[in-house]
């Protein structure tokens, strides 16, 4: 059993929101597994209503941009991280993220870590960014990035306020058919955060994780034992159209789902992506 150390309270305690004896309690009974730990807090119900969301808030920008290829369209979004938003708002800035991206695309980087070994000049991009930062008197870094690909790529860039850049980018790759609600999807995953295309996509790990939590908290409360596994499908299939793309309702219209959307139209949705800033790795 693991030691039940104060940095494992105070973890559990910003990511769950729920108080210091609970969170004793389910690392305890978890006998000291983080995973295990949050698992129980939320099958007892214990998250507080102040549970933080995310990681820690970082400022920034999305640069994206759509490239042709010889076999369709490919989408690039790109996170540039700097410690204010005075300084993310300001043209330079914005300018300089676009830059980072044109660098990344050149590459044709498939990841963060591959953005910052791409070229830039006679170095590479992660010492570009580190020369430029002292222009911005900030320290300045590469976030997030994502790629998609398909017959068809939609990118829609959301600015939380007119006079900030974009702060969330939603990228959906389409074949040709569904190219004609490629632009709703993407509306749709940025504003509902989805994280999965199908249920398929949904890691067995999560599932697993997710038919335990509803288990225990059906048995919680106490509920029949022959009618708890009905229970729990009921609660997967909730978590499904929570956080699948093609399971969600669609927002415009909740009587269909999105999968709907493809369907009147004969279409399929490939892939997608969604970068907000401040939801990365912490440094």
């Amino acid at each position: 059993m693991a030691a039940i150390t104060a940095a494992l309270i105070k973890q559990v305690r910003e990511d769950t929101g729920a108080g210091m004896l609970d969170v004793k309690k389910a690392l305890t009974e978890a006998e000291g597994d983080v995973a295990r730990a949050k698992e129980i807090i939320r099958a007892k119900g214990i998250a507080a209503a102040g549970k933080r969301e995310g990681r820690k808030a970082q400022e920034g920008t999305i640069a994206s941009k759509v490239v042709v290829t010889a076999e369709g369209q490919t989408g690039y979004a790109i996170e540039l991280n700097s410690e204010t938003d005075f300084v993310a708002k300001t043209p330079k800035f914005v300018e300089f993220a676009d830059t980072v991206l044109g660098y990344a695309i050149e590459a044709g980087a498939d990841s963060a870590a591959e953005a910052n070994a791409a070229k830039a000049g006679e170095g590479t991009v992660e010492e570009f960014v580190k020369e430029e930062a002292s222009t911005f008197g900030e320290h300045i870094k590469i976030g997030q990035f994502a790629k998609v690909s398909g017959e068809h790529v939609e990118i829609y860039a959301h600015k939380k306020s007119a006079e900030m850049p974009p702060s969330i980018v939603a990228m959906i790759a389409t074949d040709k058919a569904g190219a004609a609600v490629a632009h709703e999807a993407a509306l749709q995953i940025s504003a509902m955060g989805a994280k999965w295309l199908t249920r398929e996509d949904v890691p067995a790990d999560v599932v697993e994780s997710e038919t335990r939590v509803a288990t225990e908290k059906s048995q919680a409360e106490g509920k029949p034992e022959k009618i708890i596994p009905k229970i729990v499908e009921g609660r997967l299939n909730a978590f499904y159209k929570e956080t699948v793309l093609l399971e969600q309702q669609f927002v415009k219209d909740p009587s269909k789902t999105v999968g709907d959307l493809f369907k009147e139209v004969g279409g399929k949705a490939i892939a997608f992506a969604r970068v907000e800033v401040g939801k990365g790795e912490e440094e």
